[in-house]
């Protein structure tokens, strides 16, 4: 997959590999993930995000299907999951999962939430993302276009991960990410390393008027940065600019924010995409857990 179109993976990137090695993965293994290196520099968390590869769904679900309620085999899903969390390192009932309605909702989670949404139900709705201080906790976040936020503290050594579409970008859910981890454990938020995970690129992300003026208003002064008019009504939105901007402006220093770059619709065949496939699709699992 080569080409000059923003977003579109190269077949280079560094952070392609195994987790636990440096390895290049695309390939070379039974399940690959993509990897942060600038969570990995911390040091006290390991961090994947899922591809279509390795899995064994089949059809518009092909192949690492991660998502129970789309229509897929519950049973391929479950082998999916497996094959997952032996590549991660944590156990199945480490995970706990979101509920995500695209809300603004971030739910701090302890031991005993661990399984929630895979190996027992979840007590909770309308959760986009997740907090936590507890080492072996697998955060869970499940996106196909929307935008995965990672965030790491390594000074008071707690994580969040956040599930961020338009409308969780346009209410600021990093900024809520944030204030809940300063709250609950004493994060400055000039410490975290963050990084804005494979999602759909502004090329790829055409919005109506009534989406665009949201987005106006809540970064005014940002406008030529976030949106391109096309005329007729139709905008192309930039939602890794619109997070970076979230972040930065919540405190967030902007070294320390890494935006992958890779666009979900450009590369649909190794990625899903819910515009790319016109809904017809499985959903990418991004987990994240301190060590």
């Amino acid at each position: 997959m080569t080409g000059a179109k923003a977003g579109l993976w190269n077949g280079t990137a560094p952070f392609i590999r195994k987790m636990g090695t440096t390895e290049p993965v695309l390939g070379g293994i039974t399940l690959p993930m993509l990897h942060f290196s600038g969570l990995d520099k911390t040091g006290i968390v390991s961090c994947g995000f899922s591809t279509r590869l390795g899995g064994v769904s089949t059809g518009i679900w092909r192949s690492l299907n991660l998502s129970f309620s789309r229509g897929d085999d519950p049973e391929a899903v479950r082998e999916n999951f497996r094959r997952t969390a032996e590549e991660i390192g944590f156990p199945e009932d480490r995970f706990v999962f979101t509920d995500q309605t695209h809300t603004v909702n971030v739910r701090a989670v302890d031991e005993s939430d661990a399984g929630k949404g895979l190996t027992r139900p979840r007590d909770y709705t309308d959760v986009d993302g997740l907090v936590t201080d507890v080492p072996g906790l697998v955060l869970s976040v499940f996106v196909a276009d929307c935008v995965p936020i990672a965030f790491v503290d390594p000074v008071r050594k707690a994580i969040g991960l956040a599930h961020s579409g338009w409308r969780g970008t346009v209410g600021r859910i990093g900024r809520e990410t944030i204030r809940q981890m300063t709250e609950r454990f004493q994060t400055r938020p000039e410490d975290l390393v963050c990084a804005i995970g494979p999602s759909i690129c502004q090329d790829c992300y055409e919005v109506s008027e009534d989406v665009a003026d949201a987005f106006a208003a809540e970064f005014a002064g940002h406008e030529s940065e976030i949106l391109i008019s096309k005329g007729g009504g139709k905008y192309q939105l930039d939602l890794w600019a619109s997070n970076r901007i979230v972040l930065t402006e919540a405190g967030v220093r902007p070294e320390n924010i890494d935006v992958t770059g890779i666009c979900t619709c450009c590369n649909s065949e190794l990625l899903f995409s819910h515009r790319a496939s016109q809904g017809k699709r499985g959903n990418l699992g991004v987990f994240l857990a301190l060590k």
